[in-house]
């Protein structure tokens, strides 16, 4: 369905100017090429075509516009013409010649002719007229040179109309060859080149200069954009641009853009480790259970200690599991957490209840992990049964590389929230509900043989029966669970009808299911074919979502080759691992869900995994009817073919399912295919085959050719061959029956190339912001328009298939969820397109990222239809190599949107290995490259097949389609060639492969091109050649019509390889280019010639490996021969040889560099050839020029350089992008003048190393004075707001403003100057408190910490708090951010969001001092301590490595490792250089060199510090560690310190910490070295080990010597505060002032000037603060030191000078060890100081030894119970009664449980103890955890350190004298958080227990004391919590102290017993009231009992007496008397 309209001339112009025409139809406007400089007439004869969705209604109108075209203004409409479609509907064709009206819809005398023909949608390709436009113009066939390219052309989206050559046979339809891009241009764009980009395929050059030939197209520089935008007054911003000339698309027609990435990444294995931490569980169902968890991943299994009946136990436990898998086997592995009650070695246990979920979900997650989150427990075994419990834990998954960042693990005092945090990704709701997944598994054909044929032939002889060789069933994982079929013995086409049904929750946290055919065996089952289903492509999980759906429908399953082999070495293809090569089978299925409703009686309540038959496919309808599918290829080229199998003929075949496969697709001996209209037995067989034969049907019916001819390869080069199709192109074509659901490809098409399209966007933006072209946010807006317009577009074509026949639900679900998606999409992208500014581009940028992967994810079908196509290389009848296409890229069909990208396109495809062949080096090399075309279609639609091929061919046909116009050919024969000259620059290379020992390579590159190959020379020893090398090769043959070529070039391939001396040479990468093309009729001149230097990206397997900066003409030979051709000017270099160099035009413009070097030192050189390295020299070199650094004598003794600063100069490109890498070489000199290369480091960008003079003209008053003023006015604020922390910032003129940011920065940190002063504040309300005794009401509770109480601790954990809170802000910032953001899209005024601006600063200032007031009481005593920074990263990091001057370039040597696991940089590096480079263009301004103090010897490097050794004093903290790994077979570790710096080595072994992952060390270390030799400092983790060595758990390395110069001056952190004593005393043995004046000194800053009033002045910035200071005394003293240090705190701020300092902070290292490279082992929190031993001693070290527990006594009195359940009935009175006693314990179990004696007998629940419990414990404080030693059991070596929470726990029991004592309730009180007790037992409720949240809670260590009842609780039948009984009871704590005081005694024990309770006496009631009790022992108790004895005895008395009287009876028988 299109609509076809073509513009031929518009007459009657007036004046001469140049004109453009743009045709709208339904909103889809195309444009005209610019016709310049006409007259009165333009003749524009271009076609343009709309693609329909839905039929033209007669109404319709199709409007053309002509305008004036003008470079820089708005183009000028001449006029308008408008016509009414109704005629062409009903006519189909129609020719208009008429005038253009006005704006005013008066007729103009320019008149307009055009034809428009409209052909409808009738599901076929109908007759065409034979004149096919009325009249072709004939202007094109002479070949005029007059094809405007698409590649330049932006505004013409036309494509032309190609004559059709004599050689055709079928005429060929307009309506392809006229195809259009429909793309709507806007009239603004842009010629922006990127010099880099990934694939440079018909990427044209934009016009430098304004020749444009008369037809080139209309482009705009960026700059004319702007100056129209102005005049215009159009905001700049709201400026969009289409496409840059397609930076990466290759725009053509005929060719499509080939794949660089060779190697399949799936199927290779990879690194992961899996951990998990339970932390504790709560509310498990059950009583008085022993709780343990069970760990599971995969197979493996780990368990917990366990809990001793607890039904909350604590466990703090972490496991790590780590495996070597493929992604896809991890992913699908299940995490199971089960928690077990009492097991041990005899039982198994009883499962509570269990959670799972696959590792993916994990992986899926932010930061792939799950955090302090609840699981929910169910018990598959019951789904009736609720939840079971909760588990508290943390998992993580990491992969190689990924680094986890852990939440800073602080004492969690939050409350837990349980429902808030729930284990489960997000959008899943809690409650999750059992489901039923029904997988039903119909039948299966085209199975392959699994079985040898001699055993079948033996039977065969036997029986005479022919048999199926497979014995298949399908096997259906998920969840953790299996179900399979029946065997379908002997059956190539089984047929089950079964269905398996899983029971799972739902939505499941499992995300694949895998369903296998196999193939049962009696020795070992092997998988025929694997397919997986992604529950999240199946289903939808939106309001308007839908249930996990599938089928019936077919799906393909793919695997190794077919041929039956025993040992298949391609196994893992058919177990779904790697990408399949060769169709395996096809299975019939569908899968359905019904969630179940629990409370149904008539359930199955079981989970296990059921199989039963099912009905078959009832209605065919919706797997889809039969067609005849028709697929042709043509093989146009084959080169690049391996040389180990160019010997022998090669052919190639192409198979589709099993359609085509000749040697092993034969599954049925008896061809059964059905004639058209066969009998309905449609069912049977759908996979079959023709012989490929040519005996043929006897309707003319053609039979398939499925291979092309063996022919015999011709030589390239030394690596390659080629086969040689020159004039002729071997064909194959196939017919195949398929079911037609052909919509599920189209609809994936559509969205396909919505995303392909936005994906190009993508790359061209990031492409602009890499080269740094202007206004890449325009082209982002571009992108969205183009996003919007295609997703609205999606949305009308899909609206049509709406009432699809044949569809299954799934189908209609994900169109409707489709087109909601895409809609919303669109409309999304409008909305963000308006807010794309300069400045929010990069947020912008993630976001459409998003876009184009939720749109990849949407294009792919779950339901498959049609297999993919495979293409074999077959030598001598093997397998050789292969390529899959899949079937949808081919797909043809009448809607242009709706066709494949490949369909009927000549694509370059690279066969690769099969399977694991494919992995590493012999995966890179490509085994065949081929030029193929393809067009795969339904038989009937076939007309058209051959449109997209090169014009210029006959067809060959076999002999009996001879006469047939529809018969396909057997081979193209080209009559048409083209001779071109193809010139390939080759200009240098960078940062490629290191492919020799040395770490460096010796590269040339081969250049191929059709059947040509051209080397370069080979450069030695070299990452980065610079060739210059201009490749010609002559005579290259192109076959088709010469405009093609213009447009459609065939593709270069460039090779690097490492030339060696022995062997061949190694592959170092590969990459892609497409020449730019001048025809023999062209001028070579601008804007295409001569063409521009672009970098390629090289790729070598999937990683990149450098880039190679080229250029590539292919000039066409005329008639005239080489002469036409421009001149190839240039020497040949005479020391090159005969070697032409690039051109003049094309090489760049180079300008003179000088390049200084600042060379420092070497360090940490290894062996070189187990020599060590003594003498090293570095060399530096960059474009051929270079400079030696001083030879270093001696290597040990001294490794820094004696000279520091050298230069050289050089000429370099002035293109910035273009500069080529430097090279650092480190060369060690040995005797007799020999050198050996130590290692080398290529710096391959120079932009960070550039010296910009700075630009005195524009001298930083470039700022509009409405900022300055809204930044006064800011500043001014700050200081009436504070009077106490001002910082006062003078506008001095004689001094420029540095940055914007200035006063931002200053205003953000200005509350840290109040928070010196609120500490003053602070201290006087103390003292007002002293005085004031204590008034203030409630405040008095809050005890003052004592500064005698505070010690380092408080301040880490107040700093941790600290570092929380700001997470927390910066994530609620961020989303308010985003409201924000929402907020402005919804009103879309500007001014209104500024004004709001406004209001919003003071409030943020009031937010801000409220949170350094201390009046708020949450923050208890926050302010009052002083904090240090927590860094939860490393602190180089946050400091950019300390490189601030000083470089680190490793040294790397070696060979890169093939495969991706060992490829580590890090074990390449031999060493690191540490130095400088500055590059700047000669000459320097003068001013630079004529400042004060400059010396020119250090050129641009002014001020370094000596290099000469010095002596430091290192001094280590050493914190704590987090989540170590497990390094013992129990899941602990004991760790231990280990330091190392240079000789020194210290190992804290004894000290190690016993059975602990998180470790607190609390250490410092003082260690002695000197600079540079020691100064790589490693801090080791070790585990201690018994017996044998210890191991390493991970270590951490710091560059220390960094750290000591570096002007962030980091060798002892800036504190906080000033204060001479007490817990914060200052460590450095400078003082602040001190430092002030030295870095005032240093940085030829003036100042400091200390003013009065606390005032001091360092240049142009005054800072106020305190000026008083308090000693050990109390004493006050003047003092500077707080001004100073508040000017060290803001040092940033202050101009030229200024940056950062290093605060006092802990920093935290994650551990890495070398075995398991890139894999965090724990995190260690530690920090270093550094002091120069030439300066005054440092103070003693800070004291962070661990905080000791403090002892505390808690008595427990347990007064009374009430109401307490009764268990027993008397064995009298068979009244209900209990023997009440009360057990309690406080430490995690039992082994300190404390029981009451027994209050015997109580029939009402009430019971009287007054009985004491004391529970001496010691305590944490700070981390409210107490803390027991213990020994885990028996056999360990030593005491193992808890720390568990402070949980009193006291348990109601019933005793019995013989049996077990019964449970009957407990209750938990957590000492830190409790209910109160109530006043009275009738008060007391399950409220306390239950409704937690609502009532006050109490601490015992602040009430000391408390009194009250509180119930017991328990679980009923129905796991309803109910009160089981209430205590009366007291608490008390005390301290050791106190306890010693006032002593107790346990029980009722002296000193200080409690009284005996008064107990009524019931226990012996029976005695007094006997008959009562007799009766009732008769008559109720013991009636039956009694009548059964009496029945006994009776029974009894009979067996005697006959035994007694049996032998007499017996005598007198016998004796017969």
């Amino acid at each position: 369905m299109a609509l076809l309209l073509q513009l031929r001339t518009v007459t009657g112009l007036r004046g001469k100017a140049d004109r453009i025409a743009k045709a709208v139809f339904r909103g889809l406007s195309f444009y005209t090429r610019v016709l310049e400089n006409c007259e009165d007439e333009a003749r524009f004869d271009e076609t343009f075509r709309w693609p329909v969705a839905s039929n033209i209604d007669g109404n319709e109108i199709l409007e053309i516009q002509v305008f004036n075209y003008s470079k820089v203004f708005t183009n000028r409409l001449i006029g308008t013409f408008q016509m009414v479609l109704q005629k062409v509907v009903e006519e189909g064709q129609v020719e208009v010649t008429d005038t253009l009206i006005d704006d005013n819809n008066s007729a103009i005398q320019t008149s307009i002719s055009i034809e428009i023909r409209y052909q409808a949608l009738d599901g076929t390709v109908g007759a065409w007229n034979d004149k096919e436009f009325l009249e072709t113009p004939s202007v094109h066939s002479e070949g005029e040179g007059r094809y405007p390219l698409e590649t330049d052309s932006l505004l013409s989206s036309h494509r032309q109309g190609l004559d059709i050559s004599p050689g055709k046979s079928t005429q060929q339809s307009t309506e392809r060859s006229f195809r259009s891009k429909g793309k709507e241009k806007t009239k603004e764009h842009k010629a922006g080149k990127g010099v880099f980009s990934a694939m440079k395929l018909g990427k044209t050059r934009p016009s430098k200069d304004d020749h444009r030939k008369q037809d080139e197209p209309a482009v705009l520089e960026a700059e004319d954009l702007d100056r129209k935008a102005l005049l215009q007054g159009l905001e700049p911003d709201t400026i969009s641009l289409a496409s840059v000339t397609a930076v990466t698309t290759n725009v053509s027609n005929k060719r499509s853009k080939p794949d660089i990435k060779m190697e399949p990444s799936a199927g290779r294995p990879m690194d992961y480790q899996v951990s998990i931490t339970i932390i504790e569980a709560r509310q498990l169902v059950g009583l008085n259970m022993d709780p343990m968890v069970c760990v599971e991943v995969g197979e493996e299994k780990k368990y917990t200690s366990m809990k001793e009946s607890t039904n909350c136990p604590y466990y703090n436990e972490y496991f790590v599991f780590d495996f070597h898998v493929p992604p896809d086997v991890m992913f699908d592995k299940i995490i199971k957490l089960s928690v077990i009650h009492s097991k041990n070695l005899l039982r198994s246990g009883t499962l509570v209840g269990s959670f799972k979920m696959d590792v993916g979900t994990v992986y899926t997650q932010p930061e792939h992990q799950f955090y302090h989150k609840w699981a929910i427990l169910s018990d598959p075994e019951d789904l009736t049964a609720g939840l079971k419990g909760y588990l508290k834990c943390d998992i993580a998954v990491v992969g190689k590389g990924d680094n986890i960042k852990t939440p800073h693990k602080a004492n969690e005092t939050e409350e837990d929230d349980i429902e808030g945090n729930l284990l489960l990704p997000d959008g899943v709701p809690p409650e999750r509900q059992w489901a039923r997944f029904y997988i039903k598994i119909y039948r299966a054909e085209g199975l392959p043989r699994m079985n040898t044929s001699i055993m079948a032939n033996v039977k065969k002889a036997l029986i005479g029966e022919n048999k199926d060789l497979v014995d298949p069933y399908v096997q259906v994982v998920f969840a953790g669970q299996k179900g399979k079929t029946s065997i379908q013995k002997s059956s190539y086409e089984p047929l089950w009808n079964e269905q398996i049904i899983f029971t799972e929750m739902f939505p499941p946290l499992c995300k694949r299911i895998k369903i296998q055919i196999r193939d049962s065996d009696k020795v070992n089952d092997v998988a025929i074919g694997t397919h997986f289903i992604d529950l999240r492509k199946i289903s939808n999980e939106g309001d308007k979502g839908f249930l996990p759906t599938f089928g019936p429908a077919w799906v393909n399953m793919y695997g190794s080759t077919r041929n039956y082999t025993l040992m298949d070495e391609h196994q893992e293809l058919n177990e779904g691992l790697g990408e399949g090569v060769s169709f395996r089978a096809r299975l019939l299925m569908s899968l359905a869900v019904e969630i179940l409703d629990t409370t149904n009686p008539e359930i199955n309540s079981s989970t296990e995994v059921q199989v039963e038959q099912a009905t078959s496919v009832a209605d065919q309808n919706c797997t889809g009817k039969m067609e005849e599918f028709f697929l042709f290829g043509a093989f146009l080229e084959a080169t690049m073919i391996d040389r180990k199998i160019g010997d022998k003929p090669i052919n190639f075949e192409v198979t589709i399912g099993n359609y085509g496969n000749q040697m092993d697709g034969m599954s049925k001996p008896i061809l059964q295919r059905k004639k058209e209209g066969g009998d309905g037995n449609e069912e049977e067989s759908e996979l079959l085959q023709n012989s490929s034969e040519d005996e043929g049907d006897e309707d003319g019916e053609m039979v398939s050719v499925s291979s092309s001819q063996p022919m015999k390869p011709l030589v390239t080069d030394r690596n390659y061959f080629h086969l040689p199709y020159f004039e002729r192109k071997p064909c194959i074509y196939i017919k195949s029956w398929w079911q037609d659901q052909r919509r599920r490809l189209y609809n994936a098409n559509i969205m396909d190339k919505i995303a392909d399209k936005l994906e190009e966007g993508l790359n061209d933006v990031q492409e602009m912001i890499k080269t740094e072209k202007p206004h890449p946010e325009r082209r982002l807006r571009g992108v969205l328009e183009e996003l919007s317009s295609g997703c609205l577009h999606f949305v009308t074509l899909a609206d049509k298939d709406q009432h699809h026949s044949s569809r299954t639900r799934l189908d209609r679900e994900r169109l409707k969820s489709c087109m909601r998606e895409l809609e919303n999409m669109g409309q999304q992208a409008t909305t963000l397109r308006s807010q794309v500014k300069k400045n929010t581009m990069k947020d912008k940028l993630k976001l459409v990222q998003n876009f184009l992967q939720k749109l990849r994810f949407l294009a792919d079908e779950p339901q498959h239809t049609i297999p993919d196509i495979f293409i074999w290389m077959m030598s001598n009848n093997k397998r050789i190599a292969y390529a899959r296409v899949p079937s949808k890229d081919i797909l043809y069909s009448i809607v242009d949107e709706e066709m494949g990208k490949d369909c009927a396109k000549v694509k370059t495809i690279f066969l690769k290995l099969p399977g694991k062949r494919g992995f590493g080096p012999a995966g890179w090399t490509v085994q065949a490259k081929m030029e193929i075309y393809l067009w795969l279609g339904l038989n009937k639609q076939r007309k058209d097949f051959l449109s997209g091929l090169p014009c210029g061919f006959e067809e060959k046909k076999t002999a009996r389609g001879q006469n047939l116009p529809s018969f396909p050919p057997i081979s193209l024969l080209y009559t048409k060639k083209q001779v071109f000259q193809l010139r390939a620059h080759m200009y240098q290379a960078r940062s490629l492969f290191a492919a020799d020992s040395s770490g460096l390579s010796d590269p040339f590159a081969r250049v191929f091109f059709i059947s040509q190959s051209q080397c370069t020379e080979v450069l030695n020893e070299t990452l980065c050649p610079t060739w210059d090398q201009l490749l010609v090769f002559d005579n290259v043959e192109l076959y088709g019509e010469a405009h093609e070529m213009r447009d459609d070039p065939p593709i270069i391939v460039i090779e690097i390889y490492d030339q060696d001396t022995v062997g061949k040479a190694d592959f170092m990468g590969r990459t892609f280019a497409k020449p730019v093309v001048k025809m023999s009729d062209e001028q070579y001149c601008p804007p295409r010639f001569p063409p521009q230097l672009e970098y390629y990206q090289i790729y070598r397997g999937n990683s990149t490996a450098g880039d190679l900066l080229a250029a590539f003409e292919l000039l066409q030979i005329g008639p005239g021969g080489k002469s036409d051709l421009p001149p190839i000017d240039g020497p040949m270099d005479m020391d090159r040889g005969p070697i032409l160099p690039v051109p003049l035009g094309i090489r760049p413009v180079l300008s003179k560099y000088r390049v200084e070097v600042l060379f420092w030192g070497l360090r940490d050189l290894k062996r070189v050839n187990l020599a060590q390295v003594d003498r090293p020299r570095v060399d530096i070199e960059c474009a051929g020029k270079g400079v030696q650094s001083a030879l270093i004598q001696n290597y040990k003794k001294n490794p820094n350089f004696s000279t520091l600063v050298k230069w050289f100069e050089v000429d370099l490109p002035e293109n910035e992008l273009l500069h080529p890498p430097l090279n650092i070489r480190v060369v060690d000199c040995r005797a007799f003048g020999r050198y050996t290369l130590v290692g080398s480091h290529a710096v391959s960008s120079l932009r960070k190393f550039i010296y910009r003079p700075p630009d005195k003209k524009a001298q930083h008053w470039n700022m509009t004075a409405k900022h300055l003023n809204g930044y006064l006015a800011m500043t001014n604020r700050a200081h009436r707001s504070r009077p106490t922390g001002e910082i006062v910032v003078n506008m001095e003129p004689e001094v420029p403003i540095k940055k914007m940011e200035t006063m931002v920065k200053l205003e953000a940190n200005s509350d840290a100057v109040v928070k010196l002063d609120v500490s003053e504040e602070e201290k006087e309300r103390k003292k007002k408190k002293k005085k004031g005794g204590g008034g203030g009401g409630e405040e008095v509770e809050e005890e003052e910490p004592d500064d005698s109480m505070l010690d380092w601790w408080s301040k880490y954990f107040a700093s941790i708090e600290t570092m929380k809170e700001q997470l927390r802000q910066q994530e609620a910032a961020a989303a308010e951010a985003e409201e924000k953001e929402e907020m402005e899209m919804a009103e879309g005024s500007k001014a209104q969001a500024k004004n709001k601006e406004k209001s919003k600063a003071p409030k943020d200032d009031k937010k801000k001092k409220q949170q350094s007031a201390p009046e708020l009481p949450e923050k208890k005593n926050k302010p009052r301590i002083d904090e240090l920074k927590v860094f939860n990263k490393e602190l180089e990091t946050e400091f950019d490595n300390f490189e601030d001057w000083l470089h680190t370039f490793n040294l790397l040597r070696g060979k890169i490792g093939d495969n991706d696991d060992n490829a580590t940089e890090e074990e390449r590096i031999v060493g690191r250089f540490k130095g400088s480079i500055c590059v700047y263009k000669m000459p320097l301004p003068d001013d630079i060199t004529k400042e004060a103090g400059y010396d020119p010897s250090f050129g641009m490097f002014q001020g370094i510090p000596s290099n000469d050794p010095i002596n430091v004093l290192v001094r280590v903290y050493v914190v704590r560690a987090t989540d170590l790994h497990p390094a013992d077979i129990n899941g602990k570790a004991d760790p231990y310190i280990a330091i190392k710096l240079g000789k020194t080595d210290i190992k804290d072994k004894e000290n190690y910490i016993s059975k602990q992952l998180n470790p607190v060390f609390g250490k410092s270390f003082d260690i002695e070295a000197t600079f540079p030799m020691e100064s790589m400092l490693t801090v080791a983790v070790y585990d201690w080990d018994l017996v044998g060595t210890d191991d390493l758990i991970g270590e951490t390395k710091i560059d220390l010597e960094n750290r000591y110069y570096s002007k962030h001056r980091a060798t002892c952190g800036v504190s906080h505060t000033y204060s001479i004593h007490g817990y914060n005393t200052w460590r450095d043995p400078m003082k602040p002032s001190q430092i002030l004046s030295k870095l005032c000194k240093d940085g030829k800053v003036d100042g400091p000037h200390y003013g009065p009033g606390g005032r001091v002045k360092v240049a142009n910035r005054v800072f106020t603060g305190p000026t008083e200071i308090e000693d050990e005394n109390g004493q006050k003293k003047q003092t500077d030191e707080h001004l100073a240090l508040a000017v060290l705190r803001h040092w940033e701020d202050i101009p030229w000078a200024g940056c950062k300092l290093v605060p006092e902070h802990v920093e935290t290292r994650p551990l890495l060890n070398p075995d398991k490279p890139g894999i965090e082992q724990g995190r260690l929190e530690m920090w270093v100081d550094m002091f120069p031993m030439d300066m005054p001693a440092p103070g003693p070290a800070i004291d962070i030894s661990p905080r000791k527990p403090k002892k505390y006594e808690l008595r427990v009195i347990v007064w009374n119970t009430d109401e307490v359940i009764l268990e027993d009935d008397d064995y009298f009175t068979g009244e209900k009664s209990s023997d009440i006693f009360v057990r309690g314990w406080l430490k995690g179990q039992q082994e300190d449980k404390q029981d009451t004696d027994v209050h015997y007998h109580s029939l009402t629940g009430e019971g009287n103890f007054n009985w004491r419990y004391i529970f001496p414990f010691d305590y944490l404080m700070a981390e409210e955890k107490i803390v027991i030693s213990k020994k885990e059991s028996m056999f360990s070596w030593d005491e193992t350190e808890y720390k568990i929470p402070a949980r009193l726990t006291l348990q109601v029991w019933d005793a019995d004298h013989f049996s077990a004592d019964d449970f009957l309730g407990a209750i938990e009180l957590d000492l830190n958080r409790f209910p109160r007790g109530a006043k009275t037992s009738k008060q007391c409720s399950l409220e306390m227990v239950t409704n937690e949240a609502e009532l006050p809670m109490i601490s015992i260590f602040k009430q000391k004391r408390v009194k009250g009842w509180w119930p017991f609780v328990a679980r009923d039948e129905n796991d309803e919590l109910e009160v089981t009984g209430k205590v009366e009871a007291e608490l008390h704590l005390l301290t050791a102290e106190e306890a010693e005081k006032s002593p107790a005694g346990l029980a009722r024990n002296e000193p200080d017993p409690l009284e005996k309770p008064n107990r009524p006496d019931t226990s012996f009631i029976w005695f007094l009231n006997p008959l009562k009790s007799i009766k009732y022992l008769i008559c109720t108790r013991y009636k039956w009992l009694i009548i059964k004895i009496v029945l006994a005895l009776l029974l009894l008395v009979m067996v005697a007496l006959f035994l007694y009287s049996m032998p007499g009876y017996m005598v007198k028988k016998l004796l017969g008397a």
